[in-house]
């Protein structure tokens, strides 16, 4: 299992290669490409937009993996959206029908989510971007900490040690809980949630106990033990509270579960790895994994 910063050391020497062919071509780090039927404005200095610009996608196994889940119709969220990286791709799988709410609170990511969805006209009336930080409780005036938004390819100070990631700004957020916003949006039904906020999913959970057991949707999740250490968690607690809406883990890549004590699965993940599992309700076990 690769770690963060070894993935991120691989995609920097290939990005290194491509830029030296760009800049013969006279060609900068911006571009405007349509991959997967999908258009973006990537930042080829940037490990999310130079995956999908390579690859055709970021993580690609996640994004098969709701391809084959979602339905026409559905209703998913996306928490943690960044650039649209997988709000775009969603908001194909749910069909002129179905429907995706991106939560990102960075203003960096944020404005490239939406500059992102603007570039797919056909794409936006099934997609609502909310500049939200999900958090445990509100409160007036609640203050939103800087947040890692950027992964940068090329060599720079102040990165984190681990994941190489670079802190951005919240100042446009607004701190809320997922029952809140939920609440608000008046919904009719929930399907799905795509959960990637590195560390800080057990506040998030804590302030989501009224959509998960109402609507009981499919979690798919990054799992990173050294992350949620870094936000004052732990894996026992996010399996606990998981486990309280009657959720059980399992992996993405071949859907068998994962072992039910945390520190078994702690030492399958090397610090400052990670791994794509799926939060899956027991009563829609089956029809989760029966099209894998």
């Amino acid at each position: 299992m690769l770690k963060t910063k070894q993935k991120i050391a691989l995609a920097a020497a290939l990005q290194l290669a491509v830029m030296s062919t760009r800049r013969l071509l006279g060609k900068g780090p911006e571009t405007r490409v349509r991959r997967a039927e999908i258009n973006w404005n990537l930042d080829l200095r940037e490990g999310i937009d130079f995956s999908i610009w390579l690859l055709g996608a970021f993580e690609p196994e996640t994004v098969r993996y709701y391809r084959r889940l979602l339905r026409a119709g559905d209703v998913v969220l996306d928490i943690g959206a960044n650039i649209g990286a997988h709000t775009l791709p969603l908001a194909k799988a749910v069909g002129a029908s179905g429907m995706v709410y991106a939560f990102e609170p960075t203003d960096y990511a944020f404005a490239k989510l939406t500059k992102n969805c603007a570039l797919n006209p056909e794409l936006v009336p099934r997609i609502r971007c909310m500049q939200y930080m999900l958090v445990d409780s509100e409160g007036a005036g609640a203050a939103t900490p800087e947040l890692y938004s950027s992964w940068p390819l090329e060599q720079s100070e102040g990165l984190h040690d681990l994941h190489q990631g670079r802190l951005m700004a919240t100042t446009g957020a607004e701190a809320r809980t997922l029952d809140s916003v939920v609440r608000s949006l008046n919904l009719r039904r929930l399907d799905c949630i795509k959960l990637d906020i590195d560390g800080f999913e057990c506040a998030m959970l804590r302030g989501a106990g009224e959509v998960l057991r109402l609507w009981k949707p499919v979690i798919i999740l990054e799992l990173a033990p050294y992350a949620l250490a870094e936000q004052g968690a732990n894996l026992s607690q996010l399996m606990h509270l998981l486990a309280e809406s009657g959720y059980r883990l399992r992996y993405l890549s071949t859907g068998a579960s994962l072992p039910t004590d945390a520190p078994t699965i702690e030492k399958q993940i090397p610090p400052g790895a990670s791994v794509n599992v799926v939060a899956c309700p027991e009563s829609v076990r089956e029809h989760t994994h029966g099209s894998d």
